[in-house]
């Protein structure tokens, strides 16, 4: 069962799951100096450091390139060297052309410089915006500088920009976020930006550094270095269309040369000397250790602003001083209780937006507290006026009808249902910038559903299948084939979701929340349409809720240990797996359970293997659980690996 269905999510998924052969590695640099005095973005690096690093990649085996080589490489003019490389410096510091200009020369390496053109444009003597401070225009290399470094052969002028290197009003809040793809809020219209004026911003923007390096250096470039790496699939046709089909990012991906539209790089900050910078690229691709708050909004929502406002400094103050790196950050409402989503909290097409919240909170968690967030929101429970619901043919009289246990459900096996679901999802990407998706655990179908006519009619076309639930359930080859297919399904639908969101958030990750039982005994698929195996290798994280009391177990801690165990089993799935602890008991009147037993809980997945973790839910306002005692156990600082 497990061949067959790898075999067929490889057919369905629309995620990609195939790692690319890393070719090459870019490195971005930014300002050098031979002494740093004080460096507020902490992106400068001294010119002895910058030839250790040179000499540590030579004396290891790499081989620098250019962008006309990986270009030839493309093409199949020319292989790669085994370990190629690429020096890259952005924004177009004097020291580029004082220090670096003279290394590329006695080393004869190439390198990209990118520069922002309107700073180069200010007049000398006159200074220029630079973030949230004025430096003087001479802190930037002269037209004259990258003439001359342009025409040795060795540099090539890429586009950083005309005006998009700074920060734009992003929400009604006052949040100033990337120009490049943030949506600008308009105070006087109290609006914002729509795609039209987005994209007439950004292809202005863009045509406006084209021309003036066409007519300062004598060549249009051909290569975009997107702002503090934020970019969008429109962005990047904008760029294409304006003669730049490369782009380098700052993403953290292996690159390869048949996708040169979109090169990573790894960003070297804080001055590293050759033993740190070693260590960084022989570590690049590890995978992050996620530690995890599951937090709803609901929370921290208040009609009254100013209590609002506490309740965002407290979630904030809670968050960075439990010393984590991952929120699992609530997107959506329900406040009748039945399982829906009625409402949202972010702009959208089809639902009632409760408060413009999820962006400012996001951004706020992401740049005072440093953690990664993850939008959590429903698979298929939305209250859409319309849409068909899953339905389910009752065990005894086959009666059709919505579960009055599980979540009200969205059927995936309509096709309006499916765009709106999606048009909700990229609406949530074009609003707010945050690390990735967790889908919810509403994402499940059980051995009697669905039975609605948009189902029933595409298990017998797509799926060639029985025409009803009854005559699926008395035929056993067809019953493994409804349950495997419907797992299928739901994974399928989740890829369509992602690449609404990339479109938009090139980078985000994948994550869903997997029911236990599913994991403990893998039969129960048929129960759920859930399969572990199948999540780990469809999704870049998979949320177990690891809820003993939800589940009724009598002995939590043994019953933990077996959930991992059963992880552990499944290949791949241990890595990708956030064990996520239960910090409440619904079962016994919203109980809250100890906090020493939660932190008690975390030490026993740990020293058995299990570093990814978290809990759900956050009180953060009533200190639920408690932050002191649940610190050391939760904390990266205190023990990011697994204790031996």
């Amino acid at each position: 069962m497990r061949r067959f269905l790898s075999s067929l999510l490889g057919l369905l998924l629309l995620l990609p799951t195939t790692a690319f052969a890393e070719d090459f590695m870019v490195l971005c640099y930014h300002g050098v100096e031979d002494q740093i005095q004080a460096d507020p973005d902490a992106m400068t690096v001294t010119t002895d450091n910058l030839i250790s690093h040179i000499n540590w990649l030579r004396g290891h085996g790499w081989t620098a390139v250019s962008l006309d080589d990986l270009q030839a490489a493309e093409e199949g003019r020319k292989a790669l060297p085994e370990k190629a490389f690429l020096l890259s410096f952005d924004d177009g510091y004097a020291g580029v052309y004082q220090r670096v200009f003279p290394l590329l020369k006695a080393y004869n390496i190439p390198a990209v410089i990118a520069v922002v053109t309107s700073w180069l444009e200010t007049p000398a003597g006159e200074m220029v915006d630079y973030g949230k401070r004025k430096v003087p225009r001479e802190h930037f290399m002269s037209w004259a500088q990258l003439r001359e470094m342009a025409d040795s052969g060795l540099v090539e002028i890429a586009s950083h920009s005309h005006n998009l290197h700074r920060g734009v009003l992003g929400n009604p809040q006052g949040n100033e976020q990337p120009a490049l793809n943030t949506r600008t809020w308009l105070p006087p219209e109290q609006r914002y930006e729509n795609e039209a004026e987005w994209r007439r911003r950004i292809h202005d923007d863009l045509q406006r550094s084209v021309d003036i390096i066409r007519r300062r250096i004598g060549r249009p470039p051909r290569t975009m270095v997107w702002p503090y790496g934020q970019y969008n699939q429109p962005a990047i046709e904008i760029a294409a269309e304006l003669g730049m089909t490369r782009a380098l990012t700052l993403d953290t991906a292996q690159n390869s040369v048949d996708k040169l539209d979109v090169i990573a790089r790894m960003l070297i900050s804080n001055d590293p000397n050759s033993a740190t910078l070693a260590w960084q690229v022989q570590h690049r691709f590890d995978r992050k250790i996620r530690r995890v708050a599951h937090v709803d909004i609901d929370y921290l929502y208040d009609d009254d602003p100013e209590q609002q406002l506490r309740n965002l400094s407290r979630l904030l103050d809670r968050i960075k001083g439990l010393q984590i790196n991952t929120v699992f950050l609530q997107a959506y409402a329900d406040p009748d209780g039945d399982g829906a989503a009625d409402q949202l909290y972010f702009p959208n097409r089809h639902l009632p937006l409760r408060a413009d919240l999820f962006n400012r909170v996001a951004w706020q968690l992401r740049t005072r507290a440093g953690v990664d967030v993850f939008a959590w929101l429903p698979i298929l429970a939305f209250g859409i006026d319309g849409g068909e619901l899953v339905q389910r043919s009752h065990p005894q009289t086959a009666e059709l009808g919505v579960d009055p246990v599980a979540h009200r459900r969205l059927t995936p096996f309509s096709a309006r249902n499916r765009q709106v679901i999606t048009e909700i999802y990229e609406d949530l990407a074009v609003q707010a910038n945050f690390a990735g998706i967790l889908s919810s655990d509403d994402g499940h179908l059980s051995d009697y559903e669905d039975a609605g006519p948009a189902a029933l009619n595409h298990y017998q076309t797509a799926w060639n299948l029985p025409g009803s639930v009854a005559e699926i359930r008395r035929d056993p080859a067809a019953m493994s084939a409804w349950t495997r297919y419907k797992t299928a399904e739901l994974i399928n639908l989740t890829g369509q979701l992602m690449q609404s969101v990339q479109k938009w958030r090139p980078g985000s990750k994948s994550a869903r929340n997997i029911f236990a039982l599913p994991v403990l005994k893998p039969h129960s698929e048929s129960w759920f349409a859930q399969e572990l195996l199948a999540f780990a290798e469809a999704y870049d994280w998979v949320a177990v809720m690891a809820m003993p009391w939800m589940e009724g177990a009598d002995k939590p801690d043994e019953w933990l240990l077996e959930l991992v165990d059963q992880v552990k089993r499944t290949p791949g799935a241990l890595d990708k797996a956030i064990f996520e602890l239960q910090t409440l008991d619904w079962s016994q009147q919203n109980r809250w359970i100890p906090a020493h037993v939660t932190a008690g809980q975390m030490d026993l997945l740990l020293r058995n293997g299990a570093v990814n973790y978290g809990y759900y839910p956050d009180l953060f306002t009533e200190n639920h659980p408690n932050q002191k005692i649940l610190r050391p156990a939760i904390s990266l600082r205190e023990f990011p690996y697994e204790r031996r």
